[in-house]
């Protein structure tokens, strides 16, 4: 994994020229039409732990350390954990929650957070330490997506207004850099939400003020209220803006002169969009990355849908 990402990452004059060359005839280097997109396979829980235990490492790497310290972190939590694949890209999503006092100007709302972790692990590009621009710009895509289109319920994270509230945190964990992060990263931030559950609370005490969190043996943990998913979908352009393709890889990322990223909804509500250098964008194109984009959602909700349903009916939480 490491050659062929050390590769991408440093692709030669002949590499990118191959690349322009090839999606000027429209095809690509995966064998994808321009607006085909890679597969998406979608794990929780232990089935992350399971994928791992079939696979046999002669040679372990600090990839594999890394990953193995995440499985960690959640081979105890059947939910609120995602692994999602998009080709050879794998983030992993965690969801955790706890009571904190509400933001002034919002009383009886919630919180909502993500936090991104880019490894050189994952990819010898990425820095430790402080976040990156790429790990600023992906967190703020799904973040927005989130926010913006009010996906997640958050007065209903309120159990005391003014004093206490439910603080979603979303984390994000790049595993492996295969080429639009961003996509992946936000599939993996919704299954981990439509999977986790919160602890029941109630107030007593004399003057009813007292939160009271009921331990799951006690009451049965509930569901955070997702209204929609917001589902991200990236575009890469190439020559000036002339070639289109969706869903781009990391090679062709390192080839491609900007980047746009539509977040759409199953009915078509549009709830963000992000470009990302190049040149200007001409309306019409925007349109049919819209429509292209819808067209995707509807089916990638579904895939989370159905993902979400066969193992929730395998677990009792």
């Amino acid at each position: 994994m490491e050659g062929r990402l050390a590769n991408s990452w440093r692709l030669t004059v002949n590499d990118k020229n191959f690349i322009k060359t090839a999606l000027l005839s429209e095809i690509r280097i995966d064998g994808r039409k321009p607006f085909e997109y890679r597969k998406i396979s979608i794990k929780f829980g232990r089935q992350v732990l399971a994928s791992f235990i079939n696979v046999s490492i002669t040679e372990p790497t600090f990839t594999h350390l890394y990953i193995y310290m995440l499985i960690i972190m959640v081979i105890y939590r059947e939910d609120g954990s995602s692994e999602v694949q998009l080709g050879q890209t794998r983030v992993m999503g965690m969801v955790t929650a706890q009571l904190v006092q509400p933001y002034r100007d919002r009383p009886k709302e919630g919180i909502l957070s993500i936090f991104t972790e880019f490894s050189p692990m994952a990819d010898p590009s990425f820095e430790p330490g402080r976040p990156g621009e790429l790990a600023v710009e992906l967190g703020r895509i799904v973040d927005r997506g989130l926010r913006e289109s009010r996906a997640v319920d958050t007065e209903s994270l309120c159990i005391l207004a003014g004093k206490f509230v439910w603080a979603i945190r979303i984390d994000l964990h790049i595993l492996d850099n295969g080429g639009n992060l961003v996509d992946a990263a936000n599939i993996a931030a919704l299954a981990a939400l439509l999977t986790f559950r919160r602890p029941e609370c109630s107030l007593g005490g004399e003057d009813g003020q007292e939160v009271i969190v009921h331990p799951p043996e006690i009451r049965e943990p509930l569901p955070l209220t997702v209204h929609h998913l917001p589902i991200a979908i990236s575009f890469g352009f190439f020559s000036n803006e002339s070639i289109l393709v969706i869903d781009p890889t990391h090679n062709e990322e390192a080839v491609m002169g900007g980047r746009m990223t539509t977040t759409v909804n199953a009915n078509g509500d549009i709830c963000a969009i992000q470009k990302s250098g190049g040149e200007g964008v001409p309306r019409r194109v925007i349109m049919q990355c819209l429509q292209l984009a819808t067209s995707k959602a509807a089916s990638i909700t579904k895939q989370i849908k159905d993902a979400v349903r066969l193992f929730s009916s395998k677990i009792v939480f």
